[in-house]
């Protein structure tokens, strides 16, 4: 039997969050991202199997996190790079707000944080899947080439100007009324 458990966060319990979110990140202002990467990654492959399923649903997020900032063709840099990695810093330490010793609630608060996160990254999550998949349809089409980030930003200028073509031809061919000086 299943049982849903929902509750709101109200602004100030954000501001909380993000506080504590702030906190991490400065308490892991001394580690390495390859040390947050690991640790991250560590909680993932730790937590498989001993935590309830929401958890579980919540780390695959976290993983294409990890995912972003590892993958060499994706290139992530600059505000975006460190947003993630101060995001992933939040999980380096097993000692946050609920420590994670603590049975069933003990990771109550990273499922929650791991949504926020999430939610506040979504774009770039989106972006970074969208790639993903665009690098496996290409592979799977032209065998090992190496797929780049260049060639999906050729391939979306691409996909881009078409649709702009499209989009303008139909609106002439819809009787606007509107004679083009363009032709």
């Amino acid at each position: 039997m299943a049982f849903e458990v929902k509750f709101e966060l109200k602004d100030s319990d954000l501001d909380h969050f993000r506080a504590v979110m702030e906190k991490a990140a400065a308490g892991a202002s001394g580690l390495s991202e390859s040390e947050i990467l690991t640790k991250a990654k560590e909680l993932s492959a730790n937590l498989q199997n001993d935590v309830p399923e929401f958890v579980v649903e919540r780390l695959r997020k976290l993983e294409v996190l990890v995912a972003m900032v590892e993958d060499s063709q994706w290139q992530l840099e600059g505000d975006e790079r460190s947003n993630v990695l101060n995001a992933l810093a939040y999980f380096s330490d097993p000692e946050d707000l609920v420590p994670d010793h603590i049975p069933a609630l003990g990771f109550l608060d990273d499922a929650i944080m791991i949504e926020l996160v999430a939610e506040d990254l979504q774009d770039d999550v989106e972006a970074f899947e969208e790639f993903c998949a665009y690098r496996e349809r290409e592979q799977a089409r032209s065998g090992d080439k190496e797929i780049t980030t260049d060639d999906w930003l050729d391939a979306k200028r691409r996909e881009l100007h078409s649709r702009m073509r499209n989009r303008r031809s139909a609106r002439r061919g819809g009787g606007s009324g509107f004679r083009s000086i363009f032709r």
